[in-house]
């Protein structure tokens, strides 16, 4: 049985003024694409599928386009979990219409789907945070255990009484006890989750650049080691960069995004999964690379004339680009640069200023307003002295002349 698993969509996601739209599109296509070469049998969508509770009305008619495609119009069963960045609610509403397409869109943790008979497949059996699906081209089932997104306080009241608990114990118990119930060695068993997740003593992992928090402190910080031993492959959002947090027999794999969302994504391949499962036996899998969408560069310069040139070079990119200088930037430096390129996301001015034998560099802020840029301008030419009342008071008349 072959699996697709894909996460962290994050439909409708802008990057500061730039929509990502038309890329993810583009992505998507490339993503039902690979699930037909590959041939695969299930596809499972680990959260996030949204970027905000109130998607633009783009986003959600690309995500609906998209799950109607994946699905083969109800012939391939689709299962997609709520991530932080989903309105569990908007993710639920759906789902009577769309389970009869083969599209299982779970928001909230412990849910129960309800069962139903596909031409192609039925659910058999289901319970609070658990189904499975027999498809009829196998004679065995694939048994899923389904935890979306939900904070620390909701998911202890969706999943157990005792609020002092840690919330590993709570999952621990829940997940032991679906999986002691249901997955026995007949069948391929699977966990998708969207939860920070990772191994017990290893490194914090960061999470992406200005992406909601999951981790507080150590309090949402769930443990590799909780997953019961009858899963054999664990499908996790929320992450944006491909990992395996588990171990090559018993995979705990964070997908990645589809496309570079942040600067701190810049130079990443994305990636979607595919496993080959097969009953009481290891998994095997591959990472099946994204090729769709802008690269995201992070560039730093220290002429004009040489961030112009790359900048050129490379126009089907977003750019955070940082010139570094001795003075500032002149207003026909920084025209030259924006119109040598549509992609430039932010531009960070440096200052150099040597004290002694340190040479130091000073960002300038240029989202400030004029009066703060021209201070900030005084008091590099003047040893860090601020600009006094009399001299602000003229540069001001001098700027109301101008407008």
């Amino acid at each position: 049985m072959k699996i697709l698993h894909t996460a962290d969509w994050h439909l409708g996601k802008r990057l500061d003024r730039f929509s990502r739209i038309e890329e993810q599109i583009l992505v998507m296509n490339e993503i039902v694409d690979i699930a037909n070469n590959q041939q695969v049998d299930l596809v499972i969508i680990a959260g996030d599928l949204f970027d905000t509770f109130n998607p633009s009305i783009d986003a959600v008619e690309l995500f609906y386009k998209t799950l109607m495609q994946l699905s083969l119009n109800g012939k391939r069963p689709v299962i997609a979990i709520s991530g932080n960045h989903d309105s569990p609610n908007l993710i639920d509403a759906p789902d009577p219409l769309a389970r009869e397409c083969g599209i299982f869109l779970i928001g909230h943790p412990k849910a129960t789907v309800n069962p139903i008979a596909l031409d192609s497949f039925s659910i058999s059996k289901t319970d609070a945070g658990f189904i499975e699906l027999q498809l009829n081209s196998y004679d065995y089932p694939v048994r899923i255990l389904h935890t979306p997104y939900a904070n620390e306080v909701r998911l202890k009241e969706y999943l157990g009484e005792d609020k002092e608990a840690k919330l590993n114990t709570i999952l621990a118990e829940n997940w032991k006890s679906l999986a002691d119930n249901y997955c026995d060695n007949q069948g391929v068993n699977i966990l998708t989750a969207h939860l920070y997740m990772n191994k017990q003593g290893t490194g914090i992992l960061e999470e992406p650049e200005g992406e909601k928090p999951i981790k507080i402190g150590n309090a949402d910080l769930i443990y590799s080691e909780i997953i019961p031993s009858q899963i054999q492959y664990t499908a996790l959002g929320h992450l944006h960069g491909y990992q395996n947090i588990g171990t090559k027999e018993k995979p705990v794999i964070y997908s990645s995004s589809p496309l570079c969302y942040s600067f701190s994504e810049a130079g990443q391949t994305k990636y979607v999964s595919i496993i080959d499962a097969k009953p009481n036996e290891y998994v095997t899998y591959e990472k099946i690379a994204l090729n769709e969408g802008k690269k995201l560069e992070r560039k730093t310069f220290s002429s004009v004339a040489d961030a112009v040139e790359w900048l050129t070079d490379n126009p089907n990119t977003l750019v955070e680009l940082t010139l570094e200088s001795e003075t500032f930037m002149t207003s026909d430096e920084r025209k030259l640069i924006y119109q040598s390129h549509q992609g430039i996301v932010h531009l960070i001015p440096k200052v150099k200023e040597v004290k002694g034998n340190e040479t130091t560099f000073t960002e300038i802020n240029l989202d400030q307003d004029i009066q703060s840029l021209f201070n900030d301008y005084f008091k590099f030419k003047n040893s860090g002295q601020d600009a006094n009342e009399e001299l602000m008071s003229l540069f001001n008349e001098i700027e109301a002349l101008n407008k």
